[in-house]
């Protein structure tokens, strides 16, 4: 599994309706359970973004669909990160010597 960080931000949408985002975030869930991913936390920010969540997915087009799931809703836009372990940074660092 690859780990992802997921940057939310509620639109005008999403906001005006915000006291039903905690069922989104369970739809949401579903959704990537359903792809066979699975999200590990999610928190609620203050700064730069609404939501920020860690979630794992089989492969980038996998967390690419799902991105595009959650931007088809209307209620956030999202940033992705592509998330590498402490052992594979170590093993990148250390090939470059």
């Amino acid at each position: 599994m690859t780990t992802y960080v997921l940057l939310t931000n509620w639109t005008e949408q999403g906001i005006r309706a915000v006291q039903d985002s905690p069922k989104r975030l369970d739809a949401a869930r579903k959704v990537l359970t359903d792809m066979g991913g699975s999200f590990k936390e999610v928190f609620l920010t203050m700064g730069e973004y609404d939501l920020v969540a860690i979630v794992e997915a089989p492969d980038d087009a996998v967390m690419a669909r799902f991105a595009l799931q959650l931007g088809r809703t209307g209620n956030v836009r999202t940033r992705t990160l592509k998330a590498f372990p402490e052992a594979a940074y170590r093993e990148i660092i250390n090939s470059l010597a």
